[in-house]
Order: structure tokens, then sequence, then C-alpha cells
């Protein structure tokens, strides 16, 4: 077996290769047009290449995988924190990653397959059009706002439409105008396409079926979800799916002192910004969410810490709707049948316990 450790650049990769049979070590440096040439020439062995997480190396990706090879991606924050050497080079790198294979510590992290990361381009290059999209509407309620047509939504209307196209305007703000309008008309007509494609996707997706029986959970955010998440049962609890996304506060604490802060940020930022306005959805529908809602809004006088405990309760609502393969009206009633068992199991608890009767007792009392 010929064991990789690679240290990866768009440019060239440096190795660091052991052949497990002849215990033989060598190090390479390869141009990207050297690379193909050199993994090919290992065919027939068996051959496991392990790296850190990067971006633009789908094309060696698909070389290894075709090779038949297997490719190992690593935590690269994992990767740096168990190398207590402060000299850092490629040649260091690339070593350091193979004796991590070797020794069996490399922190290996969950990969999608080639064909769920092609489906995700098309839900991300949808969201970009969408935010361009949302730019040029900003432009051109500036516009109007000048003119003193204060619409907002109503400006998107064919009265709306009809109202920016007569607006008298000088030549160069005219020109803006015309230029955004038809901006507009071009984005809309390319993300209604997209929606369709994204429709037809999660319709054939029986995960994504399920989840969007929950309300505020279209297309998007299911198929979103079950692409992120993939095999949910390497998830132990709802909590570890709240920090894989970057739902849990930052914390600072040491001895007696708790310190908590913002949410950590630490996961995919495009399914968050999704379950934040899939959030708004759920709470119309989810009674007591919609009380939870208010209550932190008008205890922290904004929303915003609000949304992102809604967003965090619909992310481990899904979570359990895969797992356990329940649509939402299954769900929302095991989640019921497990609060009132636990709440009977509390109660019968805290009157069998004769310190808790007289701590109950000394409150009354008090």
């Amino acid at each position: 077996m010929i064991i990789i450790g690679c240290d990866f650049h768009p440019s060239f990769q440096q190795l660091a290769m052991l052949d497990t049979e002849t215990g033989e070590l060598k190090e390479k440096r390869l141009s990207v047009s050297e690379a193909e040439g050199f993994y090919r020439s290992l065919k027939g062995q068996t051959v496991r290449v392990g790296v850190e997480t990067s971006g633009n190396m789908l094309w060696w990706e698909r070389l290894l995988a075709e090779c038949g090879y297997e490719m190992w991606v690593g935590d690269a924050a994992k990767i740096r924190a168990t190398n207590p050497q402060r000299q850092k080079t490629d040649r260091k790198d690339a070593r350091h990653v193979l004796d991590l294979l070797i020794q069996n510590r490399f922190p290996r992290l969950w990969v999608p397959t080639l064909a769920e990361r092609d489906l995700r381009q098309l839900l991300v290059h949808r969201h970009k059009l969408v935010r361009m999209r949302a730019q040029v509407k900003n432009q051109l309620q500036h516009l109007a706002l000048n003119q003193g047509v204060q619409w907002r939504r109503k400006l998107w209307t064919g009265e709306g439409r009809e109202k920016l196209e007569s607006l008298e305007l000088d030549r160069w703000t005219k020109l803006r105008r015309d230029s955004l309008l038809r901006r507009l008309d071009a984005f809309d007509q390319e993300v209604a396409e997209l929606d369709g494609f994204v429709k037809q996707e999660a319709e054939s997706n029986p995960r994504a079926c399920l989840l969007m029986t929950h309300p505020g959970v279209g297309p998007v955010i299911s198929l979103a979800m079950v692409l992120t998440l993939g095999d949910v049962s390497r998830f132990r609890n709802g909590k570890k799916v709240a920090s894989y996304l970057g739902l849990v506060p930052r914390e600072q604490s040491s001895g007696s002192r708790r310190r908590l802060g913002s949410i950590t940020k630490q996961g995919n930022s495009f399914l968050r910004h999704l379950l934040v306005e899939g959030g708004h959805s759920a709470v119309v529908a989810e009674e007591k969410w919609s009380r939870s809602y208010l209550h932190l809004a008008r205890k922290k006088q904004r929303t915003g810490e609000a949304k992102v405990m809604v967003a965090r309760k619909l992310a481990v609502r899904l979570y359990w709707m895969l797992r356990l393969e329940k649509r939402y009206p299954e769900i929302v009633g095991h989640a019921g049948q497990l609060e009132s068992s636990c709440g009977r199991k509390m109660t019968e608890a805290l009157n069998e316990h004769p310190a808790s009767r007289s701590q109950r007792g000394l409150k009354r009392g008090a």
C-alpha cells in the first residue's frame, strides 16, 4: 500500500510518500501538468491520499476517483493543532500529514459525493442571483425615493413597474433606471427557471420531500439541509447539529465564571441564512415557537436573537425528522409525547425526593 501526505496548492502539490511494503519514503513536488501522469503511473496499487481541506481541487478529486484511489480530507485546524513545530514549510506540512495517516491520528472529515457537490452548485448559483437581484431592487428603490415615490414592496407590482417607467428623470438617471429594469427582468426570468430545477430535484429526493412537510420549508431549504448534513446518523443529537451549523454561542468559561457571546458562525453560512428565512414562516405555524420568539424579542428589545433561536429550533427539528424518518405532524406529536413524559418523570422525582419537598415548602413559606 502507498500512503501519500499532500500539501495542496492550486499551482502545485508537495507530496510525502511511504510504501508500506518496502518502507521506502519519497518526497515529490508536482506541478498541475505533472500530477495526472504521476497518479496514473500508480494504477494497480492500493493508494491512500491525505490532504487538508482546501478549495480549487475538484479536478484532482475526480482524477483520484477515476484511478480508484482512496482520498481522505482532514480538518485543517486540527491538523495544525497537532503540529508543535514553529517552522512551517510545504515539505514539513506534507510530512506531518503523512505521519498522521501512518499513526491513525488523521482528523478525517465527511465529504459529500461529487454528484452532491454538483447539486449544491445549483443552490449556490440561485442564491447568488437572488442577492444580485436584491441589489438591483435596492438601487431602483433609491431612484424612486429620490423622486418622492415611497411605495416599498408595492413598487414590485405591475402598478409599481408602470410608476417606475413613467418617472421623469434626467438623461443619465433615466439610462440607469432603464438598465436596472432590464437586469431585473433578466434576473426574474433566470431565478424562476432555477426555481423549477430546484423543485424537480427536491421532489425526486425522498428525504427532501419529507422535510417539505414542515411549515416554512420549501424545496431550497429542504434540499440544502439534505446536502449539507448528509448521513444524519453521524450526529449524536440536535446539539451537535446546531454546533455543526454554527448556531451555538461562543463560550469563554473558566472556574465558576461562564461567559457566552454571539453565535460561533463556524458552519455553512448559506444554510444558516436559509434557516433564518424559513423560521419566519415556521413561527406563524408553531404557536409555542411564536410565544418563545415574542418573549425573547421583547426581552432583548430586538429580534436578532429571537431569529437565531427559531433557526436553531428549526435545524434541530429537521434533523430529527431525517433521523426518525417522520413527517411534520408525526414528529410534532412525537416531540409532545417526549416533553409530557419528561415532565411527568420530573414531577414524580421531585415529589419522591424529601429534600426537594422541603425546598419547595421553604420557597412557598418565603
